[in-house]
């Protein structure tokens, strides 16, 4: 039980879990998840950090075939600019490894922002906190959960 599964346990969420044997020598980890549970890639999200200019940190949930457009987080954010957090500061802001980063219980709560094609899926999947658990769930939930704001984050 991750602190994710918690997390939407005590707010009475509906999800689904899947798992597979994460293979540690594949470096794209949602892409690895997206194949191994035969699920259509633009339907699996990754969890991304960003630092913006203000200092503070914000949460990027994007499709796996997309990349996060960081001009577009920070203007999502109300920020200038937006650089991608180093992997430690992403796994101390959060409590989980990369590749297993979930946008749910985590250890500080941050500013959150889901990209706009998932408005239009009835459910997608994000990780569940450990590389190889998968979350399937509404994303109207998981931005009610996070108070995050829909926005157009990826681009091809």
């Amino acid at each position: 039980m991750t602190p994710a599964i918690k997390a939407l346990e005590k707010a009475g969420v509906a999800f689904e879990t899947a798992s597979y044997e994460h293979d540690p020598r594949r470096p794209a980890y949602g892409e690895e998840a997206a194949e191994a549970l035969g699920l259509p890639a633009e339907t699996v999200f990754k969890t991304l950090l960003a630092r913006l200019d203000d200092g503070r940190l914000a949460m990027a949930i994007v499709p796996v075939p997309g990349q996060l457009d960081l001009k577009a987080l920070a203007r999502a954010a109300g920020a200038r600019k937006a650089q991608m957090a180093e992997p430690a500061e992403a796994e101390r802001a959060t409590g989980y490894v990369v590749g297993g980063i979930s946008p749910l219980g985590q250890k500080k709560r941050l500013p959150a922002f889901i990209d706009a094609s998932a408005e239009a899926l009835e459910r997608f999947h994000v990780s569940g906190g450990r590389r190889g658990l998968e979350l399937a769930l509404a994303p109207a939930d998981l931005a009610r959960l996070l108070s995050a704001s829909f926005a157009p984050l990826a681009r091809s």
